[in-house]
């Protein structure tokens, strides 16, 4: 599954029933309870980075990559819109875009 398809199926969860899907359950408390949760699975992530345990840090980063884009449908953000900004970014150096904010 692409990270595409993934938000089309977030994206179609906003309208489900909350009974009968988690993400369907996580929208319906708003992007409050989104970002909150984004921030567990980062930090979790980040434990198993620095515990160096490979495998739990590979299911982490795919919980944060699904949390992200809920989170991002949550408050009308689609994964185009973080792509085309990605893509902006790469027409100059990291130290530039860093040096503009």
């Amino acid at each position: 599954m692409t990270l595409e398809a993934l938000f089309e199926t977030i994206e179609a969860r906003k309208t489900a029933d909350p009974a009968g899907s988690w993400t369907a359950q996580l929208l319906a408390k708003g992007p409050e309870k989104c970002a909150e949760k984004f921030g567990e699975e980062a930090v979790e992530a980040i434990i198993e980075a620095v515990k160096g345990d490979r495998d739990a840090l590979t299911c982490e980063a795919a919980d944060v990559l699904y949390h992200l884009l809920v989170m991002l449908a949550a408050r009308d953000v689609t994964l185009a819109d973080v792509l085309a900004e990605l893509e902006r970014r790469q027409t100059q150096s990291g130290l530039a875009e860093k040096s503009s904010r």
